[in-house]
């Protein structure tokens, strides 16, 4: 039997045990996670009866195998949730699937709203050519942003940068508008010294083409339906009843019961290389430092940690000063809990308290640094104690480990939260009930730096023959949590097959299609 060692217990590595067990008897399986829980930026964070989304998941891929995965674990609703039922809203029920009133385990459809918020007004996201929009922009800005976008059709830039990716798609001035200062605020760098490799991963398809397309798809309300639907045009998505955290404690389950062992608060420090294998790794526990050995690794550990770790038959030193330079974006959330939001529900989505009915909000707002907005009463009624009668969101700020941002204390932090949405109009301090930070290391893996090399770390990596890295941070790509359950699922079809090649485990969403686009 070979013992296979799995580093990180988030979506990934998950993903990875439960496909290696479902239908073989072959393996021995262990996890190490460094944290005490389950799910990695996926988790869902407890708080005095109220539940915080790391980072905001929503349930939807192209990919049926994923959909698939996900409600063999946790079946889609039968019966409205407390909310739909409360406001006679409507959504599609499963025939025979669970009623989330009365149990637990249960995946709720949800209706997805996202809008920008910009100059104390909201935008759709994307920016649509809609009355609102032209209302809120003015007919000189539109025009304007019109002009702007076809000058950039007929004069197309080099995509040497996410700078020109954007331009090439939207035209300089919507760039300007609603692109240049929330790229800049979420990387810490300006586009144009980001890699256009991150904008062909996150908004391939995206374009104002795009949009107007089905803007006028839905107006003249072609029977026909359009095959491709662009990822931030889904309106409905799947989620957990409890939040993201919920299917992955699920799904650590499940693979406990096939026979893996997951040991928390196992930290990996070093990775003991020989003869071109991984023989070993080094963990510091809560019981001191333990080696554990293996027969297959695969990791979902960032890579910069991976090779930096690296002992014995370790790679040369321009590829671990590669892996030293690989850039991350750091985060904080800080969860509020209000009486009531300033905010007026403008749309005919009914909600309760008659809130705005946004999932996430994204801030465009000059002179702020919150980047992102979630109201967690629109993800799921379930992630709120009182869900009538008060309102539970999550600030996203995006910044450096041991910058200013990041060491302020949880009072500083929180304050600085509450005077930012005090400014924009979005809340009144007096209102606050409670309120809680969460801090998250190597959130988003970045695009610039020695990423340029990435190539050169990859043939790297796969010269170990018992190595697969699965994952976003395991990657260095800023995969969906979908396409990180594709590269494990991708791994663990190798390793039944004894295959050593990993070509179809980087491949994943390099595709040119947009990543969470699906066939009608």
């Amino acid at each position: 039997m070979k013992k296979i060692v799995i580093i990180g217990a988030g979506p990934a590595g998950l993903t990875a045990a439960n496909e290696l067990l479902k239908d073989s008897g072959d393996y021995e399986v262990v996890m190490l996670e460094g944290a005490q829980v389950i799910g990695g930026i996926s988790q869902t964070v407890r708080y005095n009866g109220n539940r915080m989304d790391i980072g905001g998941h929503r349930f939807f891929s192209k990919s049926d195998e994923v959909m698939k995965w996900w409600s063999d674990l946790m079946p889609i609703q039968g019966a409205p949730s407390f909310d739909d039922k409360k406001l006679g809203r409507e959504k599609p029920l499963e025939k025979g699937g669970p009623d989330p009133e009365k149990e637990d385990n249960v995946m709720l459809v949800r209706t997805r709203v996202s809008r920008i918020y910009y100059n104390k007004k909201f935008f759709d996201y994307p920016v649509s050519m809609s009355a609102a929009t032209i209302k809120n922009m003015g007919f000189g800005t539109t025009m304007a942003a019109g002009f702007s976008y076809l000058k950039s059709a007929m004069f197309k830039k080099d995509e040497t940068s996410l700078e020109n990716f954007y331009i090439n798609r939207f035209g300089k001035k919507l760039y300007r508008m609603f692109f240049e200062g929330y790229t800049e605020k979420l990387w810490g760098r300006h586009p144009r010294d980001i890699s256009a490799d991150w904008g062909s991963q996150r908004v391939k398809g995206l374009s104002i083409r795009a949009v107007l397309k089905d803007m006028f798809s839905k107006t003249f309300g072609s029977k026909k339906k359009n095959k491709e639907v662009e990822t931030s045009l889904i309106e409905q998505f799947w989620y957990p009843k409890y939040g993201p955290g919920q299917l992955w404690e699920t799904a650590a389950k499940a693979a406990e019961e096939k026979g893996a062992k997951i040991l928390k608060g196992y930290q990996v420090k070093n990775i003991v290389c020989q003869n071109g294998k991984i023989t070993s790794v080094v963990c510091d526990t809560p019981d001191g430092e333990i080696t554990i050995a293996g027969d297959i690794f695969i990791s979902s550990m960032p890579v910069k940690d991976l090779v930096c770790g690296m002992t014995g038959d370790k790679p040369d030193n321009k590829i671990v000063e590669i892996a030293k330079g690989l850039p991350y974006r750091d985060f904080v959330t800080v969860g509020l809990l209000v009486n009531k939001l300033n905010l007026k529900n403008e749309t005919n989505i009914k909600t309760l308290g008659n809130i705005v009915p946004d999932c996430w909000i994204y801030v465009q707002e000059p002179g702020v640094k919150v980047g992102r907005i979630q109201i967690f009463n629109n993800w799921s009624p379930y992630m709120v104690k009182d869900p009538e009668n008060t309102v539970w969101i999550g600030l996203e700020f995006f910044c450096a480990e041991g910058d200013d941002f990041w060491n302020m204390t949880d009072e500083e932090c929180i304050f600085l939260a509450a005077k930012e949405l005090e400014s924009m109009g979005i809340i009144t301090s007096s209102d606050i009930l409670d309120s809680h930070r969460e801090k998250v290391k190597k959130a988003y893996p970045a695009y610039f730096d020695t990423y340029a090399q990435i190539d050169e770390l990859i043939k790297c990596l796969d010269g170990y023959e018992n190595l697969y890295c699965v994952g976003r941070n395991g990657q260095h790509r800023y995969n969906n949590m979908d396409h990180s359950m594709l590269t494990a699922m991708k791994a663990a079809q190798a390793i039944k097959a004894g295959k050593t090649d990993k070509h179809d485990i980087w491949n994943v969403n390099t595709e040119k299609e947009y990543h969470e686009q699906k066939s009608n």
